[in-house]
């Protein structure tokens, strides 16, 4: 495909929100770092990318780094320039559901065939022998089922226990050399899991709500300075969490077996809407700090200075409330359609589903392609795990590796760290306690691609 040299100030789409936050973006008209050039690459129909090469390609240029999220804008995220400031050649991309809101308008398959262009296009340009997957929050989602199905085929995401099956045409995707994941989340099936508000008690209306499941009842020992929910209350929110989770599940499938049987209220798809299941308004965790706080296994942990040391991981984030009214149908209810929840959203647990300080237990990770866990249980290319010490969804970092199938596989976290890389100067202790984490993030990936040997 044709390059075109890109405008000197590039306006990209606004992010959704809770996607990529403004500031995670380069701020518009930023100029470039003299050392990187960038281009625009039409990547297929509603799918931009902007490529960034370093204006004096090295002996890491070889090596071309593909990024994309699951629905935000990408086209000028950190790791389009840290990268290619070290070296690399970088393709940002974004993909048709970017425009709309969390895959309503595409379901995961079509953005699979997306990113398939985008390896295809990097395969056959010039001085690129190596592709490496780079997945950030919900880009985990993409790029582990990207490869998982490129190196295995359509068979492993059509088995019998898949909630949603693939199509044929996925069939023959070109495999990448490598996946990194930065600060990934348990993926997009997941995180509407851990976001659905077990106290609704209408399924067409979020203006009803049982007080004895509401996470913001002082009762139930929410504090909006930290909660601290008691275990009998802990036990009782993620057990009727799962069962609504997995009645959400029946009855999407119970609409499409009507809509395929020429009984539904459109021949194609229908609106799914779930009130109290809004994207990222996660529950519990993020306001009772304790939960999800610590890994259960000492992993590398690296400091402000570049030091290394090993232990177990404790995160240092404080407590969050993240946007979410019930009662609000913009701000609290999932807006998709059945197949999209399908596809997308819906995993399966079992009747021990919890999480406590520093696990997950009960989640049919391999029942959809939309949850990294188990997607990398067929990935073999070297890998590596970063997780974020500064962020509630650090150590998915740690659930996702112990699932990785690959032979070359690395996890470490990086102090301090908040979900987009930032320093979180509201977990420091003292100021400039973490110091530049950006750098620390950017310089560990840098060291980890360009181990001798490994591409």
């Amino acid at each position: 495909m044709k390059l075109i040299t890109l405008f000197a100030t590039m306006t990209a789409a606004s992010a959704l929100a809770l996607a990529l936050p403004a500031e995670a973006q380069m701020p518009v008209g930023q100029p470039l770092d003299p050392s990187i050039k960038s281009s625009f690459v039409h990547i297929a129909g509603g799918v931009p990318g902007v490529l960034y090469q370093p204006v004096n390609p090295g002996p890491k240029s070889h090596i071309a780094l593909f990024v994309m999220h699951a629905d935000g804008d990408y086209l000028e995220f950190s790791a389009c320039t840290e990268l290619s400031k070290r070296g690399y050649t970088v393709l940002c991309a974004n993909n048709t559901s970017s425009k709309s809101f969390t895959f309503n308008d595409g379901i995961i398959d079509d953005v699979m065939l997306q990113i398939k262009a985008a390896v295809t296009w990097l395969r056959q340009a010039p001085g690129i022998d190596k592709v490496v997957l780079f997945g950030h929050s919900g880009g985990a989602t993409l790029m582990t089922a990207y490869q998982d199905i490129a190196e295995n085929g359509v068979a492993i995401c059509q088995d019998a226990q898949k909630i949603h099956k693939c199509p044929d045409n996925l069939a023959g995707m070109p495999k990448a050399d490598g996946v990194v994941l930065a600060d990934a989340n348990w993926g997009q099936a997941e995180m509407v899991l851990l976001s659905i508000d077990p106290s609704v008690t209408d399924e067409t209306s979020g203006m009803v709500s049982n007080p004895d499941l509401d996470v913001k009842n002082p009762k139930n020992g929410y504090d909006p300075n930290g909660a601290k929910y008691s275990p009998a209350f802990i036990k009782k929110f993620q057990k009727a969490e799962g069962a609504r989770a997995n009645k959400l599940i029946q009855m999407a499938q119970d609409r499409l077996a009507l809509i395929e049987a020429g009984k539904g209220n459109y021949a194609d798809d229908e609106p799914f809407i779930v009130p109290g299941a809004f994207v990222a308004a996660n529950k519990l965790f993020p306001e009772d700090p304790r939960l999800l706080s610590r890994s259960q296994k000492p992993w590398p942990l690296v400091h402000a200075d570049g030091s290394i040391t090993t232990g177990i991981i404790h995160s240092v984030r404080v407590p969050e409330t993240p946007p979410m009214q019930l009662s609000s149908y913009k701000f609290g209810a999932l807006k998709t359609t059945v197949r999209n929840y399908l596809s997308s959203f819906a995993i399966r647990v079992t009747d021990d589903f919890g999480y406590d300080e520093d696990s997950i237990q009960g989640v049919e990770w391999t029942s959809t392609y939309a949850s990294p866990p188990g997607n990398v249980e067929g990935v073999t290319v070297p890998f590596l795990a970063l997780g974020m010490t500064g962020h509630w969804e650090g150590l998915a970092a740690e659930t996702i590796y112990d699932h990785a199938k690959s032979a070359d596989k690395s996890l470490a976290f990086i102090e301090g760290a908040d979900h987009i890389y930032r320093t979180c100067t509201k977990c420091e202790t003292t100021p400039g306690q973490f110091g530049d984490t950006v750098k620390t993030t950017y310089d560990y990936v840098d060291g980890w691609l360009s181990k001798p040997g490994r591409f």
